[in-house]
């Protein structure tokens, strides 16, 4: 059965390097629950701290609201999955999974039971006389996936499962593995420092720097309206504008950007006249102007990459870094060539506005919804 797991106010040090730092979260019973950031932000320690490979030296972690941290990890029940796949080559892959099975001291009819039915939800079947070296990258991963949840583990545990794969193996497991997990409906906590894999697989993504947690969110609410300029910068890419307010209205105000063009924002905190923002625009966020009539932002094309159904232009505005452009084909009335002159306006649905001082969201209903216990 799925199981919540409460991570109340841990910490973890290695003598005067805190790696970990007063962290506090909720992860919720079937949910699948990333914790993405750059490396060194302390994601795989959270992680093994949850497993017990880690101590945790200050808070709680616990299961359904039974503490775990004393429970050694042979008493812990979750299933781990890591990057090597770390299954064993003289067994083969029907071995391989009743390995744990065995473990537990259960009917022969009964791990033959569990065994042919994981393999058939992993799709392995076919391959159960294998050994590891006759598999795929991709194959010997299910079979791990299917090894870690065969003994019907309260959580599952996914250390960077896909990084030692192809571009392409990683694109078809993360799909198998959002399915099964679902199939599953295990509480599963995954690792990763890809943005895209954890955009495309996760519930709800926790986005970790230093040691804390900056935001947790959905995949699609966390790239639309990130807490920070931190998250901003990290999940996809931003063009980063100067701006200030100069009007103010019920839930929104005029904002000049690069004291050049007067963006009208609504859907916003309180703003104050004169105060100084930050402007984040995505890419496909700009929206592209032949000529230089009109308000707007004027440029000049630097590069252009013609990508199939997108193009992305490098833009000189004559600002402190050239901004990145992103433009759908299919409905681009022109693809324009370097030195081409252009004017460039945004979609003020879509841009955030971030306090200059503190870079934290302006946007209404944007939290961070990091626990504070």
């Amino acid at each position: 059965m799925a199981v919540s797991i409460h991570i109340k106010n841990v910490m973890k040090k290695y003598e005067d390097n805190t790696v970990i730092r007063d962290l506090t979260a909720d992860i919720e019973s079937g949910e699948l629950f990333t914790l993405l950031g750059p490396s060194g932000c302390g994601k795989t320690t959270l992680l093994r701290m949850i497993a017990g490979f880690n101590s945790v030296e200050h808070g709680t972690i616990a299961f359904d609201g039974a503490v775990i941290n004393d429970i050694p990890v042979h008493r812990r029940s979750f299933g781990m999955v890591f990057q090597n796949y770390a299954i064993f080559p003289n067994m083969t892959v029907y071995r391989n999974i009743e390995y744990g099975l065995k473990n537990k001291h259960l009917a022969r009819d009964e791990i033959r039971r569990r065994v042919e039915e994981i393999m058939e939800v992993v799709q392995i079947t076919q391959y159960q006389d294998r050994y590891p070296d006759k598999l795929s990258g991709g194959q010997q991963q299910r079979v791990a996936l299917a090894r870690a949840i065969a003994v019907r583990p309260q959580v599952l545990l996914m250390d960077e499962p896909l990084s030692n794969l192809d571009a392409k193996l990683r694109l078809e497991m993360r799909e198998a593995i959002r399915d099964i997990q679902k199939k599953i409906g295990i509480t599963t906590v995954y690792v990763t420092h890809d943005q895209e894999e954890a955009l495309a697989i996760s519930d709800r993504i926790a986005i970790m720097n230093r040691g804390d947690i900056q935001q947790i969110e959905t995949p699609e609410r966390i790239y639309s309206r990130p807490w920070n300029t931190f998250v901003a910068n990290f999940i996809g890419h931003s063009n980063r504008l100067r701006g200030v307010v100069e009007q103010t209205a019920d839930g929104g105000g005029s904002v000049k950007v690069e004291g050049r063009m007067s963006i009208d924002m609504r859907g916003t905190r309180p703003l104050q006249p004169g105060q100084e923002l930050l402007v984040y625009v995505r890419p496909e966020e700009f929206i592209i102007n032949q000529g230089q009539e009109g308000e707007g932002l004027k440029g000049a094309v630097r590069v252009k990459q013609f990508l199939g159904r997108y193009v992305n232009y490098i833009i000189d505005l004559g600002t402190a870094e050239p901004v990145e452009v992103t433009s759908d084909t299919n409905s681009a009335l022109k693809i324009y060539e370097p030195g081409d002159e252009v004017l460039l306006t945004v979609n003020t649905r879509r841009i955030n506005l971030f306090t200059a001082d503190t870079e934290i969201s302006l946007m209404e209903g944007v939290e961070s919804n990091v626990l504070h216990a």
